[in-house]
C-alpha cells in the first residue's frame, strides 16, 4: 500500500465508507441532529423540538444515522433515547462548523468547491 508522508494510503473500502458518512452528514437536518445530540442524549420528541423539525422527519433522519452507526439508541422505560455512537464524528462536525463560523463568504467558498 502506498504512503503519503507518514499516513498510509486508505483502501477503496475506507474511502467508500468515508464518502457514505460524508453523504449522510451532507444533510443540514442530520447535521443539526448530530449537533444537538453532541450536547446530550435525547428522545425523538425532544430532538424534534430542539431542531425545529417534524417528528416523522426527525425519526427518519435518526433511522439513517443509526443504520450508519453514527447514532445509537437505548430504552428508558417507554422512551427511546438517542445518543452519539462515535465521538470522532462529533469532533469532525465541531471542527468543520468552527472553521466556517464567522468566516465571511464561507458559504460561497463551500459551494464553489462542488461545481
Amino acid at each position: 500500500m502506498a504512503t503519503s508522508g507518514d499516513v498510509a494510503e486508505p483502501s477503496a473500502e475506507v474511502l467508500t465508507e468515508a464518502a457514505a458518512t460524508f453523504g449522510l452528514l451532507a444533510s443540514p437536518a442530520r447535521l443539526q441532529i448530530v449537533w444537538a445530540l453532541a450536547q446530550g442524549e435525547r428522545d425523538v420528541s425532544a430532538l424534534a423540538e430542539s431542531v425545529g423539525g417534524a417528528l416523522p422527519a426527525v425519526s427518519q433522519h435518526l433511522t439513517k444515522l443509526k443504520l450508519a452507526g453514527l447514532v445509537r439508541s437505548r430504552r428508558e422505560g417507554r422512551r427511546v433515547v438517542y445518543l452519539i455512537s462515535d465521538e470522532n464524528v462529533v469532533t469532525m462536525v465541531r471542527w468543520l462548523v468552527g472553521q466556517l463560523t464567522g468566516h465571511e463568504g464561507a458559504t460561497e467558498r463551500v459551494h464553489g468547491l462542488g461545481a
